[in-house]
């Protein structure tokens, strides 16, 4: 019997020398620092056209590296430059015609409407004349009435016709009416603007970079046709970039907008990348399945972004990362990353003070934006 508790004993005491090793060499809690566990996100663009036609070139393909306006695909756009074509000699007419109103008549026209109104006196007088004579010849029988009732009528209408001459000749004179040469201004004005708009076009027909980033999808293909609500591309931006995390409850009290966080990647091992908080979601949701925290539970959490800097393009979209928050540092009155750092020394613009300045408020979703047309030089 005591060969048996022999053993028994001795294993007793070696379980718990070796629980009381672990009490007593167990690392202390950190309540001044924060672990979170989430993946990097990326914002996703949708470029398509602003005009539909038929795509004729696509020199860029998925993976390659772009940046702020570089083509990356191309319509066939002759029935734009054509329309262009149209625009501009409609504005060419439309310029002269307002030019003719300004300037008025010629000293030519005038002067033909002076010749005008001399032989308009003229016939007229001869007309007079010849009524007199009618009337003279009737009184004495020599005539019949309806001979004088015609040389009258004749009389008259000479007359009238001077008077018009005399009237043209006036309102050339006096030159073009205002009104006339408001609208003609209002006309051109007008077809200025959809020459403009055929301009537009037909730089839309050329699909820009909207920002730095990497080709992520290539949707299309030379020959399909194109619209502004079919997607060309996907892009993945290379700003802003950001840890997507969950905050327990009681954190939310210890973690504020604008305090300097640090990420870190299996990816890539002893290397940090420095980053801040950047949101916070307002409302709470559900712990999702995927997320990792340090103690697993099933009540409410909230979404945060840890904006992180990524000068060498080593965070990629979906990698899973660790967060540390120092929760004695202040938040930073303007956080954002310093051009031209590497990785380990890359850090947010320093500053602190006590009251948190954003870089931005984000949507909570990191879902693709709507399609984005892009093609403006």
């Amino acid at each position: 019997m005591k060969k048996i508790l022999i053993p028994i004993v001795v294993l007793a005491l070696a379980v718990g020398g070796y629980l009381l090793y672990r009490v007593e060499h167990a690392p202390a809690d950190d309540s001044d620092r924060l672990t979170l566990y989430g993946n990097i996100d990326v914002r996703l663009v949708n470029l398509a056209f602003e005009v539909s036609g038929r795509i004729q070139t696509m020199p860029v393909s998925e993976g390659a590296r772009v940046e702020a306006g570089q083509v990356l695909a191309g319509l066939d756009a002759r029935r734009l430059a054509l329309a262009r074509e149209v625009a501009s000699a409609e504005v060419e007419a439309q310029r002269a015609e307002l030019d003719k109103l300004i300037s008025g008549p010629r000293r030519e026209e005038i002067e033909k409407l002076r010749a005008d109104v001399e032989a308009a006196r003229t016939e007229a007088a001869n007309a007079k004349r010849h009524a007199e004579r009618t009337k003279g010849m009737a009184d004495r029988k020599m005539a019949s009435p309806q001979e004088y009732d015609n040389a009258r009528t004749e009389s008259e209408a000479a007359e009238a016709r001077a008077e018009a001459a005399r009237a043209a000749l006036d309102l050339a004179l006096a030159g073009s009416r205002a009104e006339d040469i408001a609208r003609a201004r209002a006309t051109l004005a007008a077809l200025e603007a959809a020459l403009d708009e055929a301009d537009l076009n037909l730089a839309y027909a050329t699909l820009l970079a909207s920002g730095p980033g990497v080709v992520q999808n290539r949707i299309l293909e030379p020959g399909d046709m194109a619209s502004p609500d079919r997607p060309v591309y996907t892009i993945a931006l290379n700003e802003p970039l950001w840890a997507r995390v969950y905050l327990a409850e009681p954190d939310l009290g210890r973690v504020r907008q604008g305090q300097p966080a640090q990420v870190f990647s299996d990816s890539f091992p002893g290397r940090s990348y420095s980053g801040w908080v950047g949101y916070i979601s307002p409302s709470a949701e559900f712990t999702p399945k995927t997320v990792q925290t340090t103690e697993l539970r099933a009540d409410l959490v909230y979404q945060a972004r840890i904006y992180v800097c990524n000068p060498a393009g080593e965070l990629r979209q979906g990698m899973p990362v660790t967060v540390e928050i120092d929760l004695t540092r202040e938040p930073m009155a303007s956080p954002g990353c310093v051009p031209g750092s590497d990785a380990d020394s890359t850090g947010p613009a320093s500053g602190s003070t006590s009251g948190s300045s954003p870089v931005e408020s984000p949507d909570a979703s990191g879902a693709a934006d709507a399609p984005i047309p892009s093609g403006r030089p």
